[in-house]
This record gives C-alpha cells, structure tokens and sequence, in this order.
C-alpha cells in the first residue's frame, strides 16, 4: 500500500500515541453497541419529529388553505435551522461535553415537537419547527463522532452509513405512524406521539450513557491527543483544519448537493403519491414510508460496499459515491419522467435506494481529512453543507416549482441536482491524494 493510502485510512490526531490509549474496560464490548443504539434511538426519533410533518401535508394543506412553497417552508425551516446553528452547537459539544449535549438537544426537539401538536395556526407552527431544528441542529454530528469515538476507524463508512441510514428509518416511522395516527385520531395526536418517543428516549440516555463512560471505553485508534503540560488536557487541533483542503471541501459540497434529491423525497413523496395515485393520507404516508425505507436500506449496504472496496485503496471511497450519486440521477430522471404506473414506482424505488448512498463514504471521507480532536465539529461542517444545500433547500425549492409547474413538474426537475453534486465528487476525488498529505502535514505541525 502506499504512503497515501496508508494515511488516508488513519486518524490524523495531533501528538496521538499508543500510550494515550484507555485500557479496555470490562465492557468494552458492549458499551460501544449499548451507545450505537441509544444514539441511533435518539436518530430515529430526531427524524420522526422532523418527518412526520410530511404525513399530514395533505390536512394542514386544507385546513390551513397553504400553498406548496408553504408547506415546504415548514420543512426547510428545520433543515435551514440545523445548517446555520449545527456548526457553533457541534463545536460547544466538543468542548462541554458530548452525551449532555445530545441530551439537552434531544430534549428542545421533543418538546418543540409537543408544541407543534398544539399549534393553532401556521405561524406558530413555524415558530415550533424552528426550536425542533434548533434542538437537532447538532446532533447528528455530536451523535456520529460519539459512535465512532468508541469503534475501530476501519469501520466508518459503515457506521457512518448505517448511522446516518437512522434519519430514513426516523423518516419512515415518522411517515408510517404520522399517517396512520392522523386519521384514526387526528394530525396533532401525531405530533404528540412522536414527543413522548423523545422524551423516553432521552431518560433512557441520560441515565446510561456519561462522557467519563464514553472516555473509559474510547477505541485505541481514536486518541484525540496527549495531554499538554499545563492543563492534562488533550490538545485540540485548530479550526482552520476543517476546511484546509479542497478534498474536504469537495465532500461537503458534494454530499449536500446530493442530499437536495434526498431531502426532496423525504418531504413530496406522500403528496406526490396523494396527487398522482390519488391516495388517501394513510396509505401515501405507508406507501412513501417504503421508498424511504429504501434509503435507509441503500445508505447501509452502500456504506458497507465502500467499506469493503476501500479496505486498501482508500481513494475508491470517491469512486463508489461518484458512481452512488450517477445511478440515483438515471434511475430518478427516468422515474419522475414516467407516467403513474407500476414502472414509475420501481425506478423511483431503485432510485431512492441509491440517491443517499454518498453519506457513508461522505462521512468517512471528512473523518479522514480532518483532526479527531474536533471531529463532532468537522460533523457539524458536513451537517450545515447538507441541510442548506440539500435538506433545506430541496423541499422549499421544489415547492417554489410546483406552485408554478405542478407537483410533477418539479419532481421531474429535482434529480438534475445530482449533476452538481457528481461535479464536486470528481474535483474531491483528483485532489484527495495531496490533500490528505497536506492533512496529515497540519495535522503533525
């Protein structure tokens, strides 16, 4: 292997050594599991209360007489909020602490979702989504450099992959009992359901989960530094390091250009379903859950292929999100182009499956270009390019179009998006070998 493939596959942390290892801890192989499925837990609950929104488009839509671009406010508000605060948060929870930080956030969002169940108009509404968004804005970064502070490094595209695959799950269960909950006993019981999930959910991790447990029992090959002379604390490499490489900055533009598509579908879906297929709440949401649920699915299998064909040759991380994001742009260019039918659904299906595949190579990639010390950070880098290039502006944006062209229309216009996200992908992939030199050149300064 080469000398740049070997660094590309290690953690660049400033002053790291073996000696700065914890010792394994007598459950050391079950905590690490113990963390991924709290966190994981607190995902699906995370998108639950983002997505179920998308459920009940249909009843607010009449209830409230809202246009299009209305609705897909209410979505991007959240998405748009998470971007802009997901930088500062994630910083704050590098240096407060993690797990109370992934415990304070889940505990805004779950009762800012409470508070939507009991809107009485659309402007409240907004005000309610805007604090669910300010709770979420940095978790999934805190909760990613949480999972993979306590696992191997040769598994983050994986974990990565089948972390992130917890907002599609979220989606689906949001969309799935969002619907389900809304006609049997209205939309704003499945607001309320959607919070008390939360709020269960963060009990549950603040009672097993510190960050002097996820210290005692942080991987080896994680050391975030040794300690300095004055203060006995690791040291932390410098902000500049976020973005001090093209390569990185590729993959956040690349992977929130890619997400605009992905954000597209998790917020139309069902009122595309309701409008094209003519189906009622219940079944769009159920059905849309499905395609969704693919996502989710294709987030892990293609994290898992990237894992296993980059094990010695890490630019392929590259290649495997570039040929992710082609396929999902042929496959949903076709789909949306189709009359309603059954071959519409099947390409959309395929297309769904790999329209979010780049999250894991993505993920991994800035895992690999950026410091461990301010890794939550460098998360809550790629969190703000995939929330304002993709999911914040890909619900509004498309609901812009489709009160001028259709619903349709705009869904036939949205995968053209992926043409930009390959440009950035193959920039990243040329420059990837000097920059993770140059990486790993800053990162021994």
């Amino acid at each position: 292997m080469s000398t740049t493939d070997q660094l590309a596959d290690q953690t660049l942390t400033p002053g790291s050594s073996p000696s700065a290892a914890p010792s394994t801890a007598r459950l050391s192989r079950v905590f690490p599991w113990l963390v991924f499925v709290l966190t994981f837990g607190l995902l699906l609950s995370d998108y639950m209360s983002r997505q179920v929104l998308a459920a009940v488009f249909p009843m607010l839509k009449l209830e409230w007489a809202l246009t299009d671009a209305q609705l897909g406010g209410m979505t991007s508000i959240v998405a748009l909020t998470v971007g802009v605060l997901a930088v500062p948060l994630s910083l704050a929870g590098d240096r407060w602490g993690r797990s109370k930080a992934i415990v304070a956030m889940a505990a805004v969002w779950s009762l800012a979702t409470l508070g939507s169940a009991v809107a009485a108009n659309y402007e409240q509404m907004m005000l309610a989504r805007f604090f669910i968004g300010l709770g979420e804005a940095a978790y999934g970064s805190v909760g990613l450099a949480v999972v993979l502070m306590v696992f191997s490094p040769a598994r983050r595209a994986s974990l990565t992959g089948a972390f992130m695959a917890g907002g599609s799950f979220g989606s689906v269960l949001g969309v799935f009992l969002g619907g389900l909950i809304a006609v049997q006993l209205g939309w704003r019981w499945s607001f309320g359901v959607m919070a008390i999930i939360g709020l269960v959910l963060v009990a549950l991790y603040a009672l097993l989960v510190s960050d002097r447990k996820l210290a005692a029992h942080q991987h080896p090959d994680n050391a975030t530094g040794t300690p300095g002379a004055a203060t006995g604390r690791p040291s932390r490499a410098p902000l500049r390091t976020l973005v001090s490489t093209p390569a990185v900055i590729c993959a956040y533009v690349g992977s929130g250009l890619q997400l605009f598509v992905t954000g597209t579908l998790f917020a139309w879906l069902p009122s595309f379903l309701n409008r094209a297929y003519g189906l009622p709440a219940d079944r769009a949401g159920a059905l849309a859950a499905v395609f969704i649920l693919l996502m989710g699915v294709g987030m892990i299998v293609c994290g898992m292929i990237t894992d296993a064909i980059a094990r010695t040759v890490p630019i392929r991380k590259w290649t495997s999100a570039i040929v992710y994001a082609a396929v999902s742009l042929v496959l949903l260019a076709l789909g949306f182009a189709q009359e309603p039918g059954t071959v519409q659904l099947v390409l959309i299906g395929a297309g769904a499956f790999f329209t979010a595949g780049t999250t894991g190579p993505a993920g991994a990639m800035v895992a690999n270009l950026t410091p461990a010390s301010i890794r939550a950070t460098a998360f809550g880098t790629l969190t703000l390019a995939n929330n304002l290039l993709g999911l914040a502006a890909g619900p509004f944006v498309v609901g812009i179009i489709a009160d001028r062209l259709g619903l349709e229309g705009a869904l036939q216009v949205a995968p053209f998006v992926s043409v930009l996200a390959l440009a950035a992908l193959i920039i990243g992939r040329k420059a990837y070998p000097s920059s993770i030199r140059k990486a790993g050149a800053v990162d021994a300064a």
